[in-house]
Order: C-alpha cells, then sequence, then structure tokens
C-alpha cells in the first residue's frame, strides 16, 4: 500500500507529514517506557525491536495472490505492536517505510507523512486497541493471544483503505468516484488483510509459545518462578518438618485496565538464540524466498491503475538509486540481484532500527538516573 508521488497533492502530503513527525514525536516518548519496562532484561529490548522492523522489512517483500492479477503483502502495524508494543512499533514501521522509500524507491519521498500516517499510525492504533480489547473478554490463555493477533491483524489492513480513500477525499489529484474507490479498496485489502492476519497469528504463536516474556502483548501471561514453603511428609523426620518447593503459575493475576501488566523481575534468560534465528529468518525471506513472490502489482497499485488515481503520479525521486525496484543495479541475474538487495535491505533496517532504538532506551534510563540522584 505505499503511496507514490503525485497520488496526494501537496497540502495534503505536508500536513500528513506534520501529522507523522507529531506521532513519531509522540512514540518515541511512549517507546521509552515500553523498551526500560521489561525488568531486570530492559538491554534486550533495543535489538529485539530492531529486529522486528527487520523483520517486517523481509516480509514485505513476500508478496501473495489475494485475486485474479493482484498480490498483496505484509502492512505490519498489528504485528509490531503486539510483539513490542504500540509506540515501539509506529517507530519501527516507521523506520521500514523510511528505508524503502531512500533505498529502494518504494513509496514516494513526498509522500512519506501520507504512507507513515497510513501504514504506521493508522494500522498500529486500530489493532493494539482491538487487540487489547479482545484479551480483556477472552480467556486468559496463550491461545487468546494468538486469536486476538489474527482478529486485530485482519481489521487492520482494511483500515488502512478506509483512511487511504479518506486521504483522497481530502487531496486526491485525480477526478474519480470516491465511491468506487472505497469499495475496490477495502474490498480487495479484505483479502490482504487474511494474509496478514495468518503471517501475524503465526509470528506472534511461536514467540508466545517458546519465549511469552519478550511479547509485550503477552505481558502478564505467565509469571517467573515462585518459590512456595509447604508442608510435606518425610519419612523420619519429625512431624511438620517444612520444605521449600519451586512452581511455575501457568497463568497470571488479572491485567490492570490501563494495559498489560509489568513484566515482573525474574531470572534472566539470554535471547541471542531468538535474535539469530529472527535474523536468519529474515534473511532467507528477503534474500531467497522473494525470488518466488507474487509478481502482481499490490492492492493500491491494481486500483490505482483500475479507477484512475494514478493519472498524475510521479517518478520516484531515487528511481535510479543502486537499489531502486528491490534489485542491485548492474546485475544481470534476477534471483542474485535481487536477493543481495533483500540481505542489504534486512541488515540496514536492523541496524538503523537497533541504533535508534539503542538510543531511545539509553535517554531513558538516563533520564530515571538524573532523577533518582535528585531525589537524593
Amino acid at each position: 500500500m505505499h503511496v507514490p508521488d503525485g497520488f496526494i497533492n501537496a497540502p495534503v502530503s505536508v500536513a500528513t507529514g506534520v501529522v507523522a513527525a507529531a506521532a513519531v514525536a509522540v512514540s518515541l516518548r511512549g517507546a521509552r517506557r515500553e523498551l526500560a519496562g521489561a525488568g531486570s532484561g530492559a538491554e534486550r529490548t533495543a535489538p529485539l525491536a530492531g529486529l522486528v522492523a527487520a523483520f517486517i522489512f523481509a516480509v514485505q517483500m513476500l508478496n501473495f495472490p489475494v485475486a485474479a492479477g493482484t498480490s498483496g503483502h505484509l502492512l505490519g502495524g498489528a504485528l509490531a505492536a503486539i510483539l513490542v508494543g504500540p509506540y515501539t512499533g509506529v517507530l519501527c514501521v516507521s523506520v521500514v517505510l523510511l528505508m524503502q522509500g531512500v533505498l529502494f524507491a518504494d513509496g514516494g519521498l513526498t509522500a512519506l507523512g501520507v504512507n507513515i500516517t497510513d501504514m504506521a499510525i493508522v494500522t498500529t492504533v486500530v489493532a493494539y486497541a482491538l487487540f487489547r480489547g479482545l484479551v480483556k473478554v477472552l480467556p486468559r490463555g496463550r491461545r487468546s493471544i494468538t486469536v486476538a493477533s489474527f482478529v486485530a491483524a485482519l481489521v487492520s489492513v482494511p483500515a488502512a483503505a478506509g483512511a487511504f480513500t479518506g486521504l483522497y477525499v481530502l487531496g486526491g489529484t485525480a477526478d474519480v468516484s470516491i465511491g468506487k474507490v472505497f469499495t475496490a479498496m477495502v474490498g480487495v485489502h479484505v483479502l490482504i488483510g487474511i494474509g496478514e492476519a495468518v503471517i501475524t497469528a503465526l509470528t506472534v504463536g511461536a514467540v508466545v509459545a517458546v519465549r511469552p516474556d519478550l511479547v509485550y502483548g503477552a505481558r502478564g501471561l505467565t509469571q517467573p518462578l515462585e518459590l512456595r514453603t509447604v508442608q510435606v511428609a518425610v519419612p523420619g523426620a519429625g512431624a511438620g518438618e517444612v520444605t521449600t518447593a519451586a512452581r511455575e503459575s501457568a497463568e497470571s493475576a488479572p491485567e490492570p485496565a490501563s494495559g498489560p501488566a509489568p513484566a515482573a523481575p525474574g531470572p534472566r534468560r539470554s535471547t541471542r538464540r531468538v535474535w539469530l534465528a529472527g535474523v536468519a529468518t529474515a534473511l532467507v525471506c528477503a534474500g531467497g524466498v522473494s525470488y518466488y513472490a507474487s509478481a502482481d502489482p499490490d492492492g493500491l497499485e491494481k486500483v490505482a491503475h483500475d479507477q484512475g488515481i494514478d493519472a498524475k503520479a510521479k517518478d520516484h525521486a531515487a528511481k535510479d538509486s543502486p537499489l531502486a525496484d528491490y534489485g542491485v543495479k548492474d546485475i544481470g541475474d534476477p534471483r542474485l540481484s535481487g536477493g543481495l538487495a533483500g540481505v542489504i535491505g534486512v541488515g540496514a533496517t536492523l541496524a538503523v532500527g537497533t541504533g535508534v532504538f539503542v538510543v531511545v532506551r539509553r535517554r531513558k534510563s538516563a533520564g530515571t538516573a538524573e532523577r533518582a540522584v535528585g531525589s537524593v
């Protein structure tokens, strides 16, 4: 759903740029709390958030067919919000969109505010609000997290399609039937939303199954090991002798209405294997599997062509960049060219995303330390 240059006029593009900048600023503040709120393992959150951005970049390269002559791809707002939190999720998708626009000429540079507003803000806000509501009413358990992820992701995609139509009403550059545009956009993106929901549910379910402590939306689902004193009968011992046993709670206490329960301090577990597995998966998707992705136009491209939205589309300012259209310039083999471009994209997104989140988390840590010193 990457909007090219020329679809939306300058005033609305500038306005959405202001909205996007404000949302990113608010998200930077909110992400500081999310990234610093993981108990004794807070230092692990920045690399994991960077990994989520890189994973979304990689999976967005895997266009899947949804109808005759139309394809779709992951938007990623629901996945990011559930895995790392809504504020951090907005930043993850924004980093992906920035890298795609600057390096790969995917999504107009003058339309960057439109794309961040539509693909990062709308999808994340809608998905996470619906996810939290479903988690509160569904039976508590890991399966409910997966079900809520599926529904939230499914709804977020047509919501973004509707938001694009609204922006086109305000600043569309071609005279077209808005009713037809809305019907076509929402119709095709409901189908794309099914693919988004499957990818999101499978990914969240896989992580929750092995490391629920790393999923923001599942905080409070499980508790760390607790030492409880129980009375046991020991042969040869005096009556009433006490011994200590460890047991792990399968379910947590009810969450507060304001959001997921904070992660309680517990035994530190390494995230290296999860991080390495995530990076490897992203590299395989972008560097290999992407070659087999559908070549059909995505939902927005198809609707734009059919309804005449693209009448005043402009060439991308970076159309001649070495990585434009997800291929490495001067490499004739399409498999090698696309695979190398995908690997470069994953690496660049991982580096930039991790760098951003490290700075955000350190600023939160520094601010906390300053307040602690000032209170002494």
